[in-house]
């Protein structure tokens, strides 16, 4: 069958972007406890392609992605924007990959619960290659024992903190996970030595940006990073950015 969508077009006019987006997509990323972890992603892939090409068969992204589907982790990403640039001849590869992440919680040999946390994978490969990573990680505050017998000890919901990293080398999800949760609760249990050991409402998105990028600034893997915390209430939010370098932080 002839291929119409590779044939030369004359209007010299570039395609910034053409593909397939929102597919629904079982896979399986590297978890350190248990090795691999099975999850559904969703995907988006593009391509740039230059002005003389007229299209590309869509199908080719999907067979792409089924080559890969076993194991997704930074080197299988860069292997598949190499392989959508070769395929479908384009001048920039781009994948997005939003994935949850399932985290247990164990205290000895009991599992307690799993977290679950919202990640997206964004690469890119041009000229040069880049690959993101980016985590929600959910904001909580201890509550008070409550007075009523038998209900259990329970958590307020404050807000998230979105934290985004390129790489030098590998590391690990659950390791930023912890990396984050630690400074969080450091965070907090500076803000309740402050006040007697009770939260006095006055954490702040500026003080809880600056703990967590100080515990990020420390890891030698991280060649980027930016970190949003965002302080939720009822009919608004406040929030604060801050960068690697710390260049702003810039509260609502």
């Amino acid at each position: 069958m002839k291929d119409i969508q590779s044939e030369r077009d004359h209007r010299r006019i570039n395609i910034r972007k053409v593909g397939v987006k929102t597919i629904s997509y079982p896979i399986i990323v590297l978890d350190k406890a248990r090795k691999r972890q099975h999850t559904v992603a969703t995907v988006n892939m593009f391509v740039n392609l230059p002005h003389r090409f007229k299209g590309t068969h869509m199908s080719r992204f999907i067979e792409i992605l089924n080559q890969f589907h076993g194991q997704i982790d930074l080197q299988s990403f860069h292997q598949i924007l190499e392989e959508m640039k070769t395929r479908l001849q384009a001048e920039a590869a781009l994948v997005e990959m939003a994935f949850a992440y399932f985290l247990p919680r164990m205290t000895g040999q009991e599992v307690l619960n799993a977290g679950r946390y919202e990640c997206r994978m964004h690469g890119s490969l041009g000229q040069s290659d880049e690959l993101e990573l980016q985590l929600t990680v959910p904001v909580s505050l201890p509550l008070k024992q409550r007075s009523v017998s038998g209900l259990p000890r329970s958590r307020g919901h404050w807000g998230q903190a979105l934290v985004s990293v390129k790489f030098r080398h590998f590391i690990w999800i659950e390791d930023i996970i912890t990396l984050v949760e630690r400074a969080i609760e450091q965070a907090i249990g500076q803000e309740q030595g402050q006040s007697s050991g009770e939260l006095s409402g006055s954490l702040s998105v500026e003080s809880l940006t600056l703990q967590i990028g100080a515990h990020l600034a420390e890891v030698s893997a991280f060649k980027w990073f930016s970190v949003t915390v965002e302080n939720l209430f009822e009919g608004y939010s406040t929030f604060a950015t801050a960068s690697c370098p710390y260049s702003s932080i810039s509260p609502l």
